[in-house]
């Protein structure tokens, strides 16, 4: 008997037997001193207990006897019965409580990748065993969404490389099945391929950095201030904000955390650098820093066009409204990997759209200590 249900069975039934056991021995006992209670006759008399002659002096002990000899003998008779029963009853019962508990068993048997989206759905289950199919349910509910986000994001990767090397073989295989090239067309060739594997070391470099970060706990968590990261992410940028003639306006206070720097600057650069990109010609961004409501703040407000269905921003490979091109740098990554960054350091990042077009987003830490 290896199951829990034939383990519990005997255990039932072996507590069962015990009581009955017992009860049958203090039944036993009760008889023979409530016989000792029988009136006294005149001495010298006799009776007769059970077709025997026997003195008035010893009836107690007669009649004591013989009633815990029919107390065993009943006894012997129902003892097996009740034993049987109770092992008869513990068993339909243990298997209607574990009936529920074979479903789940069955039920993980079965599951596979493409079978995610069964459900228990035990509506007459009560008690543990509903906590137990409630919890099973939902932990298939986050299964389910984690495979489907991580198919979403293979494709979306695949889809990106894609795009790189497409642009790469075309560009060689058109080169060289021209024997006319000249110098200037291999220099252009060689412009295209270029920025072609920037984009394609952009992408990998950032799926690695989201891997690293997505759901991982920090390996370098040492105190850190938000406002210290503003400083190289916008030195990263200058250059191209003061091409695009974007007006910067930056006013940062202490804000204290604890973390990884290299990570934390990552945030700060990826928010500027959307900023920039995702601006117009002459527009603006500001960058502001400090301790807001017991948390530490970093918000970067830009402007820009009109931007719809902002919580998808945050998903992989999403990108707001620029026009796209083979040279336009970015993966659509960016505030992807700040959420992870910002979530992997317990704290929440939000956006919300610009009246007149743009974008304000505002990552939120627990302030050190």
């Amino acid at each position: 008997m290896t199951g829990l249900r034939p383990r519990l069975t005997l255990l039932a039934t072996a507590l069962v037997a015990l009581v009955s056991a017992l009860l049958l021995w203090l039944g036993w006992l009760l008889v023979g001193g409530v016989t000792q209670a029988v009136p006294t006759l005149p001495p010298g008399s006799t009776v007769r207990v059970d077709g025997v002659t026997v003195p008035a002096e010893g009836l107690g002990d007669a009649v004591g006897r013989a009633a815990q000899d029919e107390v065993l003998r009943a006894g012997l008779v129902a003892f097996p019965l009740v034993v049987v029963a109770a092992a008869l009853v513990s068993w339909v019962l243990v298997g209607r409580v574990l009936g529920p508990l074979h479903q789940v068993t069955a039920t993980a048997r079965r599951l596979t990748v493409e079978t995610l989206d069964t459900r228990l759905g035990l509506a007459g289950a009560r008690g543990e065993v509903a906590e137990l199919a409630a919890g099973f349910d939902a932990m298939l509910d986050r299964l389910q969404a984690a495979f489907d986000a991580q198919r979403r994001f293979v494709a979306n990767a695949s889809h990106e490389l894609r795009t790189p090397l497409a642009v790469l073989r075309t560009e060689v295989d058109v080169t060289l099945s021209d024997p006319t090239a000249d110098e200037a067309e291999l220099r252009r060739m060689g412009a295209v391929v270029r920025d072609a594997t920037r984009r394609a070391d952009d992408l990998v470099a950032g799926l690695l950095l989201l891997a690293r970060t997505e759901g991982a706990a920090l390996a370098d968590a040492r105190p850190a201030d938000l406002a210290a990261t503003v400083v190289p992410a916008l030195a990263a940028v200058r250059a191209e904000a003061g091409h695009r003639g974007l007006r910067v306006q930056v006013r940062t206070a202490p804000a204290p955390v604890v973390g990884d720097p290299v990570l934390l600057e990552r945030v700060a650069g990826n928010l500027l650098e959307n900023a920039v990109r995702h601006n117009v010609p002459g527009g603006w961004i500001e960058v502001v820093s400090g301790v807001r409501d017991g948390c530490a703040e970093l918000c970067v407000a830009s402007s820009g066009r009109e931007v719809d269905r902002i919580d998808e921003l945050f998903e992989p490979f999403r990108r707001g409204p620029v026009e796209r091109t083979a040279t336009t740098p970015g993966s659509g990554l960016g505030l992807s990997i700040v959420r992870a960054v910002v979530t992997a350091h317990g704290g929440t990042v939000a956006a919300a759209p610009v009246p007149g077009g743009g974008l304000t987003v505002t990552a939120r830490l627990p302030v050190r200590p």
